[in-house]
């Protein structure tokens, strides 16, 4: 196990959380699946209580903890893309699997998890700064997926 895991709560579901990110993302896979040795307040002896699982080479430990906390955007996955077709697939798979659609390429899975699907031409226009960066940033607050085309165009003013 790594010294540093990012530990994601699930109400139930971790072990088919952690598959899917693993189905859906290179350098992703599911380790070891604990069950817990006893009852406890949302799961019975023998229910899958963690999930070891790495997405895009980051190590996670998923949590079976019951209905609360909820998510928000105060924690996501931000998956890096070097084209459109990239950025679609990932899109594709989050919303096409129980997710939802949101804006400024963030995107919601089925069990809560925020993503962002993050062309790298859209970072590299942010750390280009001004003018250009205002341009793509500006091009981006109107989309929910992003499109890489109108980022480029918007870069070339």
């Amino acid at each position: 196990m790594a010294k540093n895991t990012i530990c994601v709560w699930y109400d139930k579901d971790a072990e088919a959380a952690a598959r899917f990110y693993a189905e859906t993302f290179p350098d992703s896979a599911v380790g070891r699946v604990h069950r817990s040795p006893s009852d406890y307040p949302s799961g019975k002896k023998g229910d899958v209580l963690l999930v070891e699982f790495t997405v895009a080479g980051v190590a996670c430990v998923g949590l079976n903890g019951g209905p609360t906390p909820k998510h928000s955007e105060a924690f996501s996955f931000q998956i890096s893309t070097e084209t459109q077709e990239e950025t679609d697939r990932y899109w594709n798979a989050i919303v096409g699997n129980g997710g939802t659609e949101n804006v400024c390429g963030w995107c919601r899975d089925k069990w809560g998890i925020f993503w962002q699907i993050t062309p790298r031409v859209l970072m590299e226009a942010m750390a280009a700064g001004g003018d250009e960066a205002r341009r793509a940033f500006e091009a981006m607050m109107q989309m929910g997926k992003i499109d890489v085309a109108a980022i480029e165009a918007a870069r070339r003013g």
